[in-house]
């Protein structure tokens, strides 16, 4: 029996995020404080207080999920120990920074540098992504592939739940067809560009010099990276993987299936929201899933 824990990625930010654990933790509260100076303004602010909209701003919404899910990570002290971890996209890094291949400082840095230069990337040119639901992985893939202009499938979420992603036409073409082909949706999402498709390549290029230039240290466990869905233990393999990352499609469903086969029966989700959760129970309901219970003073 081994346990799991998963971080989640863009789209689980919710508007009063982290008030919870910073008025009931000490030490989420110096974390918070230190990404503040880290980052030079106040995110804690726009977390506790902002708009949705303030929210759903790039250089907010990751490194405001990344905070939210390492403090909740140490609010556990000698509670957390972990024998595998995932993190899905952005929750990666939330994973690595638990699981010690990454300081909480440098991994703040390597966050808000990749949520700058995906932003610099969306706006080179009209992309979009869309959920697809109700169709076989397989049957997406061909539709993408057999669409003119780029559009790939981008997230696999569940099974039967796939984001595609690429440029804003081809997205919306393949859309109808994978309508005609019989899926249940087929719903362009309000995004600001082409997450996980070939379009990103001008921000892995950034972020591959910035996390070459990073330490990174062996992890205390495994980590299942999104590009290979595959147990990763060394650190240069880890970098490698969270390069490619930007490019690749998110293999989630594979990941938790890989791990189940690895020996998880239970899932922790660190982080806002429930949304990994919701996937746990579509990808194998036999497997005990859940959230961080916050206590009042936990560790100080």
């Amino acid at each position: 029996m081994a346990k799991a824990y998963i971080f989640p990625g863009q789209g689980a930010q919710f508007s009063g995020m982290g008030l919870d654990v910073y008025e009931k933790s000490p030490i989420a509260q110096a974390l918070f404080e230190s990404a503040n100076s880290i980052l030079e303004f106040s995110i804690t602010d726009i977390m506790f207080e902002g708009t949705d909209e303030q929210l759903k701003e790039t250089k907010v919404t990751q490194p405001a999920i990344f905070i939210h899910s390492v403090a909740l990570a140490q609010t556990l002290g000698e509670n957390f120990n972990p024998q595998m971890v995932a993190g899905h996209s952005l929750g990666e890094f939330s994973a690595l920074v638990a699981n010690s291949v990454l300081s909480f400082e440098d991994g703040l840095k390597l966050v808000s540098q990749r949520a700058l230069a995906m932003q610099k990337a969306c706006e080179l040119q009209p992309s979009t992504m869309a959920a697809v639901l109700g169709l076989d992985d397989n049957i997406v893939e061909d539709i993408c592939a057999s669409t003119e202009g780029i559009v790939v499938a981008a997230n696999y979420n569940c099974p039967g739940q796939l984001v595609i992603s690429g440029e804003t036409n081809a997205v919306t073409e393949a859309c109808k067809a994978l309508t005609t082909a019989g899926a249940r949706r087929a719903l362009v999402l309000p995004v600001g560009g082409a997450f996980h498709s070939p379009l990103m390549e001008p921000a892995r290029e950034e972020l591959a010099t910035a996390i070459e230039n990073t330490i990174f240290s062996e992890p205390i466990c495994p980590i299942y990276q999104n590009a290979t869905a595959k147990a990763v233990n060394n650190a240069n393999d880890i970098k490698k993987n969270l390069v490619a990352q930007l490019t690749a499609p998110v293999q989630w469903t594979q990941s938790i299936q890989q791990m189940i086969i690895d020996g998880a029966t239970e899932f922790t989700e660190v982080g806002p929201g429930k949304v990994l959760q919701g996937l746990m129970r579509k990808i194998d309901r036999n497997v005990i899933a859940n959230g961080v219970i916050i206590e009042a003073n936990n560790n100080g």
